[in-house]
């Protein structure tokens, strides 16, 4: 009974997640409140449009950068930044809930280091891809793509645990099963655009990635394969 007196009220999350959830609360906050008038006076209004304007990721910008053989550093960072800021607060939200979540599990199997290699390569996969596709010219905004490959990360821990145990490792795909069907729902009811394809992008260099910077690595997954 002390013991659970003296529990902490909330799960402790490794420091790498805070680093990368404090920047997007901070960001929401911000604009949040000068979206109500709260800060910034008048001017505040226009701050999230700002906001997306400046450090959104356009395809088109880099493909004019690849076209000229040119790559200012205010054009690339737009690559990592993007994540960062979200069109609404609802949008915010749900990716603050994912990256909470997943990141604590993959965190606390993972290096800080791994975490980082996994949200960024898949924020930067997920733009690269969108930007290969011409039919994109949409903007990307939001974290979805480096949460995503956090799940991707989840998924691969699920796939190594299932194939230590003999079990079907098909099952470890069930999550990302269910978002892109829930994707695909709301896209048919509502309309929708081209985002899943830089969140399946995202996914996918997750997963793949956790084989090169897990603990143990490929090696780890090649030996309790052979187990089996």
């Amino acid at each position: 009974m002390q013991d659970n007196m003296n529990a902490a009220p909330l799960n402790p999350l490794p420091v790498v997640v805070w680093l990368l959830a404090l920047p997007i609360i901070a960001m929401e906050v911000i604009l949040s409140l000068g979206a109500a008038g709260v800060v910034g006076g008048p001017d505040a209004i226009g701050w999230r449009l700002a906001a997306l304007e400046q450090f959104g990721f356009f395809p088109d910008l880099l493909r004019a950068m690849i076209g000229t053989g040119q790559y200012p550093a205010d054009g690339l960072i737009r690559l990592v930044s993007y994540p960062f800021v979200h069109g609404n607060f609802t949008h915010a939200l749900f990716v603050l809930v994912i990256l909470l979540a997943l990141g604590k599990m993959v965190g606390e199997v993972f290096a800080w280091w791994a975490v980082l290699v996994v949200f960024f390569g898949a924020a930067i996969g997920g733009a690269l891809v969108m930007t290969v596709i011409p039919a994109i010219n949409t903007p990307l905004i939001g974290g979805f793509p480096p949460v995503y490959g956090l799940i991707g990360a989840f998924t691969f821990l699920l796939w190594v645990n299932l194939a230590a145990k003999g079990a079907n490792q098909y099952r470890a795909f069930t999550m990302i099963g269910f978002l892109l069907g829930i994707q695909l729902l709301f896209g048919l009811l509502f309309g929708g655009g081209w985002d899943w394809v830089g969140d399946l992008a995202g996914f996918a260099i997750g997963f793949l990635s956790s084989f090169v910077v897990s603990p143990g690595g490929w090696e780890l997954v090649m030996a309790k394969l052979r187990k089996r």
